[in-house]
């Protein structure tokens, strides 16, 4: 035990701090490479459905691995009231086979690709009590067969409520309406000053000076008169 502890402590003292400090630099690159290249899987941007009693619907479930696959094994389970019941299952050897997929439920069917990175499944004739958390998983060996899984939620309904958009309908009208009628009176305006006014000024112009000149002319002539000098006696 001795002789390990010098050993250790004399490693130890040959890592100086900038050792260090690079050694953890470049298990964290590596830790960031692994987790952007590693396997995702995603059920969508929504992740649950509201399906009318009696309907077929389709439980979706895509996988992306930027380092590739080999090996993907997949399967789709229902947790019923906290026990997990396996709906299908396959294994995809490498990209672009198409897997053999083992289904044990009577109304699911495997309607996916491995061309696609799709593995998703349809649900057959669903009723009241199909309505719960469906979970997509995926294992890959490139990861060292690390886990992954995405939940879907289903909400079987007896029918789909229809949203009333009469009174948004009204308010956009109504919106609509006001922005027309100022877009109109705005265009109107720009035609009045631009056209009609400057003809108005033009003639206002015109009768003024007309105006001057029949004052002028009238009144000249008393003007002169007017400015004559009184005659001598």
């Amino acid at each position: 035990m001795a002789s390990v502890d010098r050993t250790s402590s004399s490693v130890s003292g040959r890592l100086s701090p900038g050792d260090l400090l690079h050694a953890g630099l470049a298990v964290a690159l590596l830790l960031g490479v692994w987790s952007v290249g590693g396997l995702e899987v995603s059920t969508g941007k929504v992740s649950h459905l509201y399906a009318i009693n009696g309907s077929t619907v389709l439980l979706p479930c895509t996988y992306s691995s930027c380092i590739g696959i080999k090996n993907l094994y997949f399967n789709w389970h229902y947790d019923d009231n906290g026990t997990m019941i396996k709906l299908c299952e396959a294994v995809i050897p490498v990209e672009g086979v198409e897997p053999k997929v083992g289904v044990y439920h009577e109304r699911v069917e495997f309607v996916g690709s491995s061309k696609s990175n799709n593995i998703s499944i349809l649900l057959w004739n669903i009723t009241y009590e199909d309505a719960g958390n469906y979970y997509c998983f995926a294992r890959n060996e490139k990861e060292k067969f690390r886990n992954h899984s995405a939940v879907y939620i289903l909400y079987v309904v007896d029918q789909i409520k229809e949203i009333d958009n009469t009174l948004t309908v009204i308010i956009v009208s109504v919106l609509g309406g006001v922005i027309g009628f100022s877009i109109i009176f705005m265009v109107i305006k720009g035609l009045v000053i631009q056209f009609i006014l400057p003809n108005l000024d033009d003639k206002n112009k015109e009768c003024l000076v007309s105006s001057g000149n029949d004052n002028t002319e009238n009144g000249g002539s008393g003007a002169k008169a007017d400015n004559k000098g009184t005659p001598k006696a």
